[in-house]
């Protein structure tokens, strides 16, 4: 059995080295614990220091951003064989002896993937604004893949091989959403485990500045998710709502005519109501259009799962 414990990391040659050196070497239930690090194009010497440290490097030539040095970062421990792969950060915000916990789901085979629940109502460093965020976001991510997720933003983590194979990140902002929302439409088993995680931020955040601009990007990307896995359901109930106000509208101008209360009048809601009909109609039309889209993605997704483990990955 082989853990793979990843880093994403973007310019923290100043953080990397001290998360490294927490790191442990030996896990119970694995033959075998690679470190490795996506560096995600840093301009200063994070691989140097991941070198150091005796960590695989893995180095996209420019800055992608967090999801896609994640998803990279995954596949690249795909291919040496890992059998679990443990995703943390390079700024030490998780506690690493909370890793054979993280774990222990997966390898009793009650688990696919594992998410490191921080308990923040309970972190001094997040503000009330921010937990209240982080419990509704928590919330509606447990609704959207029916999940059992309390910590849905978690970066700490835990993913089976086999679950590994069937994510695909399409996002650029972050990954955490998307992966738990595949996931659940996968059917994959995801659970939660009670973990430490630090006092203090040791910097601020780089995905974002505000909790305003965290809010529009998370909804963006669950948007964008939401419809490319469900498109069938989401637009037939947006079709649904003015081909309903167009029925009733028909229903108010027949009402007129056969009652002979004017029946020449109220013309303006037979043309309301047959726009609507055909707007909604539209819309349904679009929306089985992109279920036989995702259907075929499905399809390209389950070739593309049998053969990852072949495909060659650039590395250092």
């Amino acid at each position: 059995m082989k853990l793979v414990i990843q880093i994403p990391a973007w310019n923290e040659e100043e953080t990397l080295g001290k998360t490294l050196d927490s790191l442990p070497t030996v896990v119970d239930g694995f033959d075998e614990v690679v470190v490795q690090v996506v560096d995600d194009g840093s301009s200063d010497d994070t691989s140097e220091v991941a070198r150091t440290h005796h960590a695989r490097v893995v180095r996209l030539p420019v800055h992608r951003g967090l999801a896609v040095a994640f998803a990279t970062g995954l596949q690249a421990a795909i291919e040496i064989g890992a059998d679990v792969v443990v995703n943390t950060d390079a700024d030490g915000q998780y506690d690493p002896r909370d890793i054979p916990t993280l774990v222990a789901p997966i390898l009793a085979g009650e688990a696919q993937m594992v998410i490191g629940d921080r308990q923040v109502e309970n972190l001094a460093r997040f503000s009330a604004t921010k937990k209240v965020l982080q419990r509704l976001g928590s919330w509606v991510i447990r609704r959207l893949s029916n999940t059992e997720v309390q910590d849905a933003t978690s970066g700490f983590r835990a993913i089976s091989r086999s679950a590994a194979l069937k994510l695909h990140v399409f996002t650029r902002f972050t990954y955490t959403l998307e992966t738990i929302l595949q996931a659940g439409e996968a059917g994959l088993s995801v659970v939660s485990v009670p973990i430490r995680s630090a006092i203090e931020e040791s910097r601020p955040s780089r995905l974002f500045r505000s909790n305003l601009g965290y809010i529009v990007r998370s909804l963006e990307s669950l948007a964008r998710i939401i419809i490319l896995y469900n498109p069938l359901r989401i637009f037939l109930r947006l079709g649904a709502l003015p081909v309903v106000a167009g029925l009733a509208l028909l229903a108010r101008f027949l009402w007129f005519y056969f009652s002979g209360d004017n029946p020449a009048g109220h013309i303006q809601s037979l043309i309301l109501a047959v726009i609507l009909v055909v707007v909604g109609v539209q819309v349904w039309v679009v929306g089985i259009v992109a279920d036989l889209i995702a259907v075929n993605r499905r399809l390209l997704e389950e070739a593309v799962e049998r053969s990852r483990d072949r495909r060659p990955h650039n590395m250092e």
